[in-house]
């Protein structure tokens, strides 16, 4: 007589389907959905909470330093020499750009931009700087994010129907004691073109020399709608709608 064995097969933890296929009970479901809405739920949060820091201290380069400031540091020392009179041009080392506050979801971040592509003459006395005009390509500005650029570019301010931006004194400015570690804070008064669209505008300035050459460096703030420019507002993302435009300019001696 055949043996009989005495083991009952196991039970499975699951159902078996028709077709063979293992079928999830009801309870486990709900616990593996439970699980994951729950690892979503904390993830969000932690992208609410952290994610704008995360985002500055990875993503977001430092602003660099404002062009008077660095013309201070840089300056610190330096024998003062006055400035030479006559015909000056802008040389190597110079450059412009322009600043402005972002905010991430209440997380304000400061974005630098700058080139080096910048032209310019400039005429001084024994005691004034009577005439300067400083021309930016504009396309060439860049920051820390290619995509930020390519908005500059193409929608902020359309390069292609306005490539450069220009400043143009229109009063003269003393500049006496300009030199060395007697730096002077100058008010420089002339007219700024971006986009297009000219406006009269006031620029607080330092202007140094070290008996080779004179640099001025300064700020111009401005508000982006006076010169056609609409900054971007992306929901998570906001620019706000002022900021500066930035020099700091190394003029040459012609003659």
């Amino acid at each position: 007589m055949p043996a009989t064995s005495s083991h009952e097969p196991t039970p499975a933890s699951d159902e078996a389907s028709a077709d063979g296929q293992s079928k999830t009970s009801p309870i486990r479901r709900r616990r593996v959905w439970g699980w994951t809405i729950g690892v979503v739920v904390v993830l969000a949060a932690a992208a609410l909470i952290w994610g704008p820091s995360v985002y500055r201290a990875a993503f977001v380069a430092p602003a660099a330093e404002s062009p008077m400031d660095e013309l201070q540091n840089d300056s610190s020392g330096v024998q003062a020499s006055p400035v030479a009179a006559g015909q000056w041009s802008v040389a190597s080392g110079s450059y412009a750009g322009y600043r402005l506050d972002e905010v991430l979801r209440g997380e304000n971040v400061t974005v630098t931009a700058r080139t080096q592509q910048v032209t310019g003459t400039a005429e001084i006395t024994a005691t004034q700087l009577t005439a300067a005009q400083l021309s930016v390509d504009v396309g060439s500005i860049a920051s820390d994010a290619d995509a930020r650029d390519r908005y500059f570019r193409t929608q902020a301010v359309d390069v292609s129907q306005h490539p450069t931006a220009t400043f143009t004194l229109t009063q003269p400015a003393d500049i006496a004691d300009a030199g060395g570690a007697r730096q002077e804070s100058v008010r420089l008064h002339g007219d700024l073109e971006i986009n297009g669209v000219r406006q009269a505008v006031t620029v607080d300035a330092t202007v140094a020399s070290d008996g080779t050459g004179v640099r001025v460096a300064g700020q111009i703030p401005i508000v982006f709608a006076d010169y056609g420019v609409q900054a971007p507002n992306l929901g998570f993302v906001a620019v706000e709608d002022h900021g500066f435009v930035e020099f700091s300019t190394v003029l040459s001696h012609v003659s």
